[in-house]
């Protein structure tokens, strides 16, 4: 898919930015990335709350082979578009807002939480030596220099 084209297609969603990614293109809006433009088609952006609609149309998540081990990985996180929205870019508006929420859904549970506030530390007692009878170091060095 070439650069033209998916701008067209983004048309009714509004502005995208695209990114060299892969072998095609990352399309995300002010930083968000919510989708992917490979060879084998597009993927948007998915989480539990539109994976429904995905498989409703018999969509599958996004899959590659492992050149290293064979292994084929399947990534949830990224689903097909189902090919009847390339010819009805109001609806794939819809769905691109979608896969934008779920983007930006998953960058929020991402974000680190602020720091609990931890009681402070007690300071500890200074190291006892066995068999010093309870002195400290610091106490033995002094009894010596008497």
């Amino acid at each position: 898919m070439d650069r033209d084209f998916l701008i067209e297609l983004f048309s009714d969603f509004g502005p995208v930015t695209l990114r060299r990614m892969f072998s095609g293109y990352g399309i995300s809006v002010d930083g968000t990335n919510f989708a992917l433009a490979l060879r084998a088609g597009v993927y948007f952006r998915a989480d539990e709350a539109n994976i429904p609609q995905f498989e409703a149309e018999g969509s599958k998540p996004f899959q590659y082979q492992q050149k290293s081990t064979g292994k084929v990985v399947t990534v949830n996180s990224y689903w097909e578009l189902p090919a009847r929205l390339f010819d009805d870019s109001e609806e794939l508006a819809g769905w691109a807002r979608t896969a934008l929420a779920a983007a930006q859904r998953a960058a929020l549970s991402k974000r680190p939480r602020t720091p609990k506030k931890h009681a402070p530390k007690k300071a500890k007692a200074p190291a006892k030596k066995a068999g010093s009878g309870g002195r400290t170091v610091k106490a033995r060095k002094a009894a010596k220099r008497k």
